[in-house]
């Protein structure tokens, strides 16, 4: 959706159209559900905080001010919902209680399904199993920054710390993946979900 559709559909929203409300709803569902997935709860939780949020929106409309970015902001209420479920449950430990899942292509396509090759899934295997011992919030920032495309800026608002922090989580990252990983095949990119490709993309140039 481009920036001037989403800012238009907001402001009729906002207006109380409801046609616009379902639209919105409609086309940020499954990045909402594919995100609040990644933090380790069941997905009837997941599921319940985004109605929670839509529930929110349409009741507070008047009162909801301008968003520079809806994928943001619905990003954003997602976390801070899924974080009081951590609260509530009282299940925080060092690490906020969160596991951050980096799970495997939700979709196979014709190069997912070359990786049945045994030598080239081991690798692959490998490699998502660093990812996976990263620090949550590092690995919350990568999947932001090169799953969800999210600037700096942007990621700092949905996580709720400075630009510097997250910048400190991708540099943390990226550094700990460039020192286990010094080379990588554009075949074995394709076999890694997208936030991956972009990552170990990274790690080789």
């Amino acid at each position: 959706m481009r920036q001037e559709e989403e800012m238009q559909l907001w402001l009729s929203y906002r207006a109380g159209d409801k046609n616009a409300f379902g639209i919105i709803a409609r086309d940020y569902y499954h990045t909402l559900l594919r995100y609040g997935l990644k933090f380790g709860v069941d997905q009837q939780v997941v599921e319940d905080c985004i109605q929670e949020i839509f529930l929110q929106l349409w009741q507070n409309r008047e009162r909801i001010g301008h968003a520079p970015s809806v994928k943001n902001y619905l990003l954003k209420a997602l976390r801070n919902n899924i974080t009081q479920y951590y609260r509530y449950q009282q299940r925080f430990t060092s690490d906020e209680g969160q596991v951050w899942i980096w799970s495997a292509p939700e979709q196979r396509n014709v190069e997912i399904e070359m990786i049945e090759n045994e030598n080239v899934s081991e690798l692959v295997r490998q490699i998502q199993q660093q990812l996976s011992q990263l620090p949550v919030r590092e690995r919350e920032a990568l999947y932001l920054r090169y799953y969800e495309n999210l600037s700096v800026s942007e990621i700092s608002g949905v996580m709720g710390v400075n630009k510097q922090s997250v910048s400190n989580f991708l540099q943390k990252a990226l550094l700990k993946l460039r020192a286990k990983w010094k080379v990588a095949t554009v075949f074995i990119l394709t076999c890694i979900e997208a936030s991956a490709i972009a990552v170990v993309t990274i790690l080789v140039r």
